[in-house]
């Protein structure tokens, strides 16, 4: 079968294209956990989704590019985004949890502009496992769960939270670590 080599890089742009409806049906809901937020809730976890599955048509077809590795960490980091910025919004997670992971993702994202005429920041392991803990988290805080199984998934959500916000920080810090080593490497 054939696929078309940007098949994987459309997959990411309408992950990118997806974030802000979803963050304007989290939104307009108001924190009132009706239908506006389970379909914001939806809409995040189908759209993360597909960041496994570009990447996987992109390695099964050899298709992978430079755009797509460019691409697809910012598609996350919008839509992951966009997320923390919506449960501070609505009061539901703290702001220094936003701001946290906002300066650690836009940091990154700016240093990947910054070298792409050097080389292209490919995810590393670590900010792969990052964005998996943070779709976990987000995803549970989203869902209004609370309202079908009980407070108790509060706890649930803010050990899943803790989680991914070490390993944003963690993350972050590996990147830093290896491409300055990677620099020191060049120079030598």
């Amino acid at each position: 079968m054939a696929v078309p080599r940007q098949l994987p890089n459309a997959i990411t742009i309408v992950r990118i294209l997806c974030a802000p409806v979803f963050l304007w049906m989290l939104i307009a809901d108001a924190g009132a956990d009706g239908a506006l937020r389970w379909w914001a809730a939806a809409l995040f976890v189908v759209a993360i989704a597909t960041d496994g599955i570009d990447g996987w048509i992109a390695r099964r077809y050899d298709i992978v590019s430079d755009l797509g590795k460019l691409l697809d960490p910012i598609a996350d980091k919008v839509l992951t985004g966009l997320a923390f910025v919506g449960l501070s919004i609505l009061g539901e997670l703290p702001w220094w949890i936003t701001i946290v992971v906002l300066i650690r993702e836009v940091g990154i994202t700016v240093y990947r502009f910054v070298v792409v005429s050097d080389h292209v920041l490919a995810a590393a392991w670590m900010g792969k496992l990052k964005t998996v803990a943070q779709a976990v988290a987000l995803s549970l805080a989203l869902f209004p769960l609370w309202t079908v199984v009980g407070e108790w998934i509060w706890w649930v959500n803010g050990v899943t939270m803790a989680i991914a916000v070490i390993l944003t920080i963690a993350s972050g810090i590996d990147y830093v670590i290896t491409e300055v080593r990677a620099a020191r490497r060049k120079r030598a």
